[in-house]
């Protein structure tokens, strides 16, 4: 039987690479009208609506939005110019947290800040914790960051961000916890408002990341818990990298 320090490693594995896992969908059943099923891929109709690069004319709009919501904003073309950027950003030294995210995987951004040994990287060190002895510390590891890197589901054209989770464990340093937070995102993320972003994550973020669970870890998804950031007030903050790619779900 594996140790408690390897089954918590296997469990923290599972749960943080899910940005919306476990159960079911909870949410409002219009919203995953189109499709939602469990291990179900998303429907043509969503595909067709939030899969698709949004023109640099509405990326830059919805940037405009960002910052006259208190956000700090980049504009980038290419992967690359992305996680240089976060680089940028970055001190050299400063403590990290790098939520699961396909798009930062994908970018390198994920490698830069587990493996580069710029940073002190938590979330190696939390995999080197036990639970049962360091519950305590590991919470406010993970609560607390210097800084917090992710991304998000949804940016609406009016400036508003939405972000769906599982367990909810990423959502509290984003809001206040960490003391800076940097979202790198995809062009394709942009929607037309609220309710766009709500089907956005019901009807084609959740089939996606639930087919990927299920193969994965064998377990399904669930949108739990979902965050709605309409205004930041503390400026410099928060930072929005937006690419113009598609980039993750």
């Amino acid at each position: 039987m594996p140790s408690a320090r390897v089954r918590w490693q296997l469990l923290w594995s599972i749960s943080a690479s899910l940005r919306l896992a476990e159960s079911n969908v909870s949410g409002p059943p219009t919203l995953s009208a189109s499709g939602g099923l469990p291990g179900e891929s998303p429907g043509k109709e969503a595909v067709a609506e939030f899969a698709r690069l949004a023109t640099e004319h509405r990326i830059r709009a919805a940037l405009e939005a960002l910052e006259h919501n208190g956000i700090t904003t980049h504009f980038v073309d290419a992967d690359e110019e992305a996680r240089d950027v976060v680089r940028s950003i970055l001190p050299l030294g400063a403590e990290v947290y790098n939520n699961t995210s396909r798009t930062l995987e994908v970018i390198g951004v994920a490698e830069d800040i587990e493996r580069s040994g710029r940073y002190q990287a938590l979330r190696p060190r939390l995999y080197r914790m036990d639970r049962e002895m360091q519950g305590r510390e590991m919470r406010q590891l993970s609560a607390a960051p210097d800084w917090v890197v992710g991304s998000v589901h949804a940016v609406t054209e009016d400036g508003s961000l939405l972000i769906a989770s599982a367990s909810g464990s990423q959502l509290g340093p984003i809001v206040s916890g960490a003391g800076h937070v940097v979202l790198v995102i995809g062009g394709q993320k942009i929607v037309a408002n609220l309710t766009a972003g709500l089907r956005r994550i019901y009807e084609y973020c959740f089939p996606l990341e639930d087919r990927r669970a299920r193969q994965a870890y064998g377990v399904p998804s669930g949108v739990n818990n979902i965050l709605i950031i309409n205004h930041v007030t503390t400026p410099g903050r928060v930072t929005a990298i937006l690419v113009n790619k598609t980039l993750g779900f």
